[in-house]
């Protein structure tokens, strides 16, 4: 079975379709939390992403301020503002698909959460300093996070105490080792300074995760952005990649 693996979409329904688009054939999606927040286009990705086959979807940090459910003051100013426009602009349907969602779940061999195994929410694996202290909580072979928008990889081999960074190739299948951590980066707002769309391919079958990188039109987006009455920034960082 093909998994899609997304995360971090965060309302840019441009990413997401390319995404989709370049993806092609896949059986079932994962989706690691953050359809909304920063982006104009937060009931549309629920939508499209509610369609989507087989899917397992989580909530993320900004989902969860959408709601209500985290204080604007957790957040930077930027964010916050992003916070509460999407706070206005939510449907009724996407609320209630909202708070539906879990942060964390497991399909053995995989756990999946949005930021963390040990804080699902709001924990960032950046390094194997973070990464090691996950391994040792983690239950599962395998560990699927998000909400760091950064597409990396960390394998703690069996009988040691430390884990080690895993160079991630785009478009190239890597053999799943036991125990990894791995991040499929962010659909709608990277952070590596790489502007495409990233996501990952997890083949069940053959046990290989494969990165992914799309570009899409930003421009379009960053319009949108600011015809919202968004924040800058948001429309600024996108081309970039940070």
């Amino acid at each position: 079975m093909l998994v899609l693996v997304i995360s971090d979409i965060h309302a840019n329904l441009t990413a997401l379709d390319r995404v989709l688009e370049d993806a092609r054939s896949f059986d079932a999606v994962w989706c690691l939390g953050d359809l909304v927040g920063y982006g104009p286009d937060p009931n549309e990705c629920i939508a499209r992403v509610r369609q989507l086959p087989q899917l397992t979807c989580l909530i993320g940090n900004h989902d969860l301020a959408a709601l209500g459910s985290i204080p604007l003051h957790r957040f930077n100013t930027d964010a916050s503002a992003s916070v509460s426009w999407t706070r206005d602009h939510l449907s009724e349907a996407s609320t209630s698909y909202l708070q539906t969602l879990k942060a964390k779940t497991i399909a053995p061999p995989f756990t999946l959460a949005h930021g963390s195994p040990r804080q699902e929410v709001w924990e960032y694996i950046l390094d194997h300093h973070s990464a090691d202290r996950n391994f040792d909580v983690l239950e599962t072979d395998y560990c699927l996070v998000g909400h760091s928008h950064l597409p990396i990889a960390f394998v703690r081999f069996p009988g040691e105490s430390y884990c080690l960074p895993v160079q991630l190739p785009v478009g190239v299948p890597m053999t799943l080792t036991p125990r990894m951590i791995l991040n499929p980066g962010s659909v709608g707002q990277p952070r590596d300074l790489d502007p495409r769309a990233a996501y990952a391919l997890l083949d069940l079958d053959s046990m290989t995760w494969e990165p992914r990188r799309v570009g899409y039109e930003v421009a379009g987006v960053q319009e949108r952005i600011l015809e919202a009455g968004l924040p800058e920034r948001q429309a600024i960082r996108l081309v970039g990649g940070w």
